[in-house]
């Protein structure tokens, strides 16, 4: 389903081929997979518990009651912007410390989470 969003984004179909190829497995797996944590999440939210969705190598997205935050792994962001650029961004932003997480810290210490997704 195509759709269109404030702002004029445009909400495009999730490319299940090009995901499995990237990450080295079938389609029917990475589709089975998307759709499984899909319905586990919105099962949860449709209870009212607090989620916490690892995302491996990426960081955890908290969602709490109305409340969604993402807080990225510190490698993520460096292959994403450069060690020299986020650095200089911490620097001049020290509120993007906040959008950080150590992969040590138990994902408990985060949140008053009901579950913790783990997306493989």
């Amino acid at each position: 389903l195509l759709g269109f969003f404030p702002g004029n984004k445009e909400l495009q179909p999730l490319q299940y081929a090009k995901v499995a190829r990237a990450a080295s497995v079938s389609r029917q797996k990475v589709e089975g997979c998307i759709q499984g944590i899909t319905s586990l999440l919105s099962h949860c939210l449709g209870k009212g518990e607090n989620v916490a969705l690892v995302l491996r190598d990426i960081g955890v997205l908290l969602i709490e009651g109305l409340k969604v935050k993402m807080r990225f792994y510190y490698d993520f962001l460096q292959r994403m912007f450069g060690k020299r650029n986020l650095e200089r961004a911490t620097f001049e932003v020290p509120q993007l410390l906040k959008m950080v997480v150590s992969r040590a810290i138990p994902i408990a210490s985060l949140t008053f989470c009901g579950r913790v997704i783990i997306f493989p």
